[in-house]
């Protein structure tokens, strides 16, 4: 009978494909250091108007931030969500896309092989 939970190899697959490669890791750094740049930006520079430092985040985290936002109106936020629902669209979209690169990566790596189980010493 399969167990519904996430087992211990799955989780490891999944942190590996998502943090364990170097586009994913290119990737991270990037939304990392454009994260640093919007809280430099916000917190000690002062501006006469609105600064469009956030924007690059937005960039980085396209196109599947947007799928977050319309879900996340779909069950009522208003339109441009509280501020929590946005951090979290950023958050979910940068690791799914982070995901997505790893399971690209290893997809041409591989050379759309396949794996197939073998016991361990076989």
């Amino acid at each position: 009978m399969n167990n519904p939970v996430i087992n211990h190899q799955h989780l490891r697959a999944l942190m590996r494909l998502t943090f364990g490669n170097f586009a994913s890791l290119i990737y991270l750094g990037l939304v990392l250091a454009a994260a640093v740049f919007v809280t430099v930006d916000t917190l000690f520079v002062a501006h006469e108007d609105a600064s469009f430092a956030g924007v690059w985040l937005f960039f980085l985290a396209a196109p599947t931030v947007f799928v977050f936002f319309i879900g996340s109106s779909l069950w009522g936020a208003e339109a441009a969500g509280p501020a929590w629902s946005v951090y979290l669209a950023l958050a979910m979209s940068v690791l799914l896309q982070s995901f997505a690169l790893g399971w690209f990566l290893r997809l041409i790596r591989d050379g759309g092989r396949t794996r197939t189980a073998h016991p361990r010493g076989a």
